[in-house]
């Protein structure tokens, strides 16, 4: 595996391989997990190289967010890439990235961005918008992989690409979980062992609402909603930032359970630590 911080250093690599070869492309926050490790696989099918991204990205991150608290091992990182089969990693400074106050951004505006995440986290998506566009222009990938635990990011990535004619397919990978459920998540590693414990609710909530899907035994929305926030809130530690059930990719409001897919989408904090996940409902199916 090839490392670089440097973007003339990455293109250079990639001008030299043979023509025609099929890039991938995992754009990465870095502290990887199975998750993150599922996306290179996905893409060692698919592709001919594999580059992987890891940069923290600050234009996605508030004022008040954990932007220096978000955990960073680069080694490691490096070490697991490696291993999984990344050929190229590239772990660039905030320097590089903006090496000026950047005055041009990526926006996906509507309700696809206003909603979710997006409502609770003004500006966010516009940073993701932003630096996934810089990474598709500095890697000019094929193909580029995201996982749906983030549903509503890669519906904003899928919007951004279909706008503005990137001659990239994106691949929505399956959210990949820890043997008891929870979502994997970089932020786990914040939760205490009773945050943890409690944290379960999350998917233990969203497999019960499937199968209630999956009977016919919602009538609306607002009862998906409901029964949602009644089960994490049997949890004491649990603070609901949403429970939203919506159209997908558009993330409408939805009238009529039976207008398929829908995504259903919690985010939750324990103690400090905000945690996101959602299913994908299709003709029942997850």
């Amino acid at each position: 595996m090839k490392r670089f911080i440097q973007i003339k250093d990455l293109q250079s690599a990639l001008h030299l391989q043979p023509n025609p070869v099929k890039i991938g492309l995992v754009p990465t926050m870095g502290y990887l997990h199975e998750g993150h490790l599922s996306l290179v696989k996905r893409a060692k099918k698919m592709c001919d190289l594999v580059v992987m991204s890891i940069f923290v990205n600050p234009l996605q991150f508030g004022a008040n967010e954990d932007l220096d608290r978000y955990p960073r091992d680069l080694e490691r990182d490096a070490r697991l890439a490696e291993e999984a089969g990344v050929d190229f990693l590239f772990h660039p400074t905030g320097e590089e990235m903006y090496p000026e106050p950047i005055v041009t951004q990526v926006e996906v505006s509507g309700g696809i961005t206003e909603q979710l995440c997006g409502a609770s986290r003004p500006g966010h998506f516009t940073g993701v918008a932003t630096v996934v566009s810089k990474l598709f222009h500095i890697v000019r990938p094929d193909c580029a992989f995201f996982g749906l635990k983030d549903a509503q990011q890669v519906a904003v990535i899928q919007q951004m690409v279909k706008d503005l004619n990137f001659p990239i397919t994106i691949v929505p990978c399956d959210i990949i979980r820890e043997p008891d459920g929870l979502a994997m998540s970089s932020r786990n590693i914040y939760l205490s062992e009773e945050e943890r414990k409690q944290a379960l609710i999350l998917s233990q909530s969203l497999f019960e609402t499937k199968q209630k899907l999956q009977s016919d035994l919602f009538q609306s929305a607002d009862q998906v909603n409901q029964f949602l926030r009644q089960r994490i809130e049997s949890q004491p530690l649990a603070e609901i930032d949403y429970v939203e059930t919506l159209s997908y990719p558009r993330l409408e409001p939805v009238s009529d359970l039976k207008q398929q897919p829908i995504l259903v989408a919690v985010a939750v904090r324990f103690g400090t630590t905000r945690l996101i996940d959602n299913i994908l409902f299709d003709n029942g199916s997850v």
